[in-house]
């Protein structure tokens, strides 16, 4: 009992850094610290959708006031969404923004210190290789990128430039996930054997716009900078607003969830990629013409990479058929279990003394503590509201615009994330076991380079 009631006491200990680290106090005195901290931060919205106008333009102004800063334009190619993002964000701030028909409208402007891009999967990469070369920080929602050579692209064009940069991977800036990560680094939780990870939904409308897509027409936005550099096809509004159903703008899956899920892996464990990923599924029920799997199960292999090295299995489900299982994140070790769905940690699954004893070793059965308090949302005070998730890393972000300081989901993060994204989309498209040459930074499936 004393070992537990210590083990107890030391995670909790490191819940407090983890916390601390995410809710920094910024005063008059705290900025006065840091040039040109009484400078307000003009920034710009790279692209007005669901995503921005739900989730990051609330988190945004929840945290504008203190930190100072300011959205002063909007971009984005479709007029619709242009005026009514323009519309919302006055709402929201009370103050006017500008409407821009483009990026390169959008960074002509002097007004423009940083910008949140917010655009379809396969569109954020380029345009935040744009942001930077463009002397802009940004923050770019996830997934970074589903091809390597926009991955490589981004990634050596933020360490080029040294703009800061932040990815949409919301769990590095939660407490419950930063508490986590310090317990796992601590070597309490002991080596994970296994990790089992659920996205499960029963929606047949998920990703679908039935009610927008008759709405754009073509001349009303501009399908070639859409396409970027994508191959030509001609003007079909579902790729435009259904983009995730459909590659190669989006891989559906794995781009939306897979991306959040095992960046955790990466983080908790400091692996940069898998070693090997197989996948299979397909489009079992929702017939609407999408090309990505409405069904996906796929095994992410870490190692051991030699006799000596420990190594672990992910084994990835997702569906939209049916809720049952829900969000899981489950790791295992030799002593019990880690729950990120609970946030707890608990000893189910340990090794028992009946069972050690057969062995003539010790029983390995961890504590079992609550991670944090279930995450709950606030008013921002002007009629929406915002998830703490989304707030805490917009607000990172912030500080490290501030302070130059590297950010919770840099750069490093988001090209991790964009590996293993990349290997599961190569075993989808391929059907094989898909490896990563650390030489070439490629992706191969059955020993050839996939693109």
């Amino acid at each position: 009992m004393a070992t537990q009631d210590t083990n107890r006491r030391d995670f909790m200990k490191i819940g407090s850094t983890a916390i601390a680290a995410t809710a920094v106090s910024w005063n008059a005195t705290s900025y006065a610290k840091i040039i040109g901290a009484n400078d307000r931060v003009k920034v710009g919205i790279v692209g007005c959708g669901d995503r921005m106008k739900g989730a990051l333009i609330p988190a945004f102004h929840a945290n504008s006031k203190d930190t100072n800063f300011e959205i002063v334009a909007v971009s984005d190619i479709w007029n619709r969404r242009r005026d009514e993002g323009a519309t919302y964000i006055q709402k929201i701030t009370g103050s006017p923004v500008v409407a821009v028909r483009n990026n390169d409208e959008l960074y002509a402007r002097k007004d423009v210190d940083a910008v949140m891009i917010a655009t379809a999967d396969f569109q954020h990469a380029l345009h935040g290789v744009e942001a930077v070369n463009a002397g802009r920080d940004a923050y770019v929602e996830k997934p970074t990128a589903h091809t390597m050579d926009d991955a490589r692209k981004f990634r050596a064009a933020v360490h080029k430039t040294g703009k800061i940069v932040q990815v949409g991977t919301q769990r590095r800036s939660t407490p419950s996930y930063m508490k986590a990560a310090e317990y796992i680094k601590s070597g309490k939780f002991g080596d994970i054997v296994m990790v089992e990870m659920t996205w499960n939904v029963n929606q047949p409308g998920r990703w679908r716009r039935p009610d927008v897509v008759p709405l754009l027409k073509e001349q009303d936005t501009d399908w070639k900078r859409y396409l970027m550099n994508r191959p030509h096809e001609p003007f079909d509004a579902r790729k435009y607003l259904e983009f995730r159903l459909f590659w190669p703008y989006s891989s559906g899956i794995p781009d939306q969830w897979l991306v959040h899920q095992i960046d955790t892996v990466h983080w908790f464990t400091g692996l940069p990629h898998p070693r090997s990923v197989v996948a299979n599924g397909g489009i079992y029920l929702w017939k609407d013409g999408r090309k990505n799997w409405d069904t996906m199960t796929a095994v992410f292999d870490y190692g051991p990479l030699d006799d000596l090295t420990k190594g672990f299995q992910v084994q990835y489900t997702s569906r939209f058929t049916n809720s049952a299982g829900g969000v899981k994140e489950l790791y295992y070790s030799n002593g019990g279990m880690l729950d990120m769905s609970k946030q707890t940690v608990t000893p189910t699954g340990g090794l028992t003394a009946r069972m050690a004893a057969q062995m003539k070793m010790q029983a390995n059965l961890l504590p079992s503590f609550s991670l944090v308090e279930k995450a709950t949302s606030m008013e921002t005070g002007a009629g929406t509201h915002v998830d703490n998730e989304t707030s805490a890393n917009v607000r990172n972000w912030m500080e490290c615009v501030r302070s130059r300081k590297t950010p919770n989901a840099d750069i490093e993060a988001g090209y991790s994330h964009s590996i293993a994204l990349c290997m599961n989309i190569a075993a989808i498209q391929t059907g094989q076991k898909v490896t990563f040459d650390d030489k070439t930074q490629q992706v191969l499936a059955g020993g050839k380079v996939h693109v």
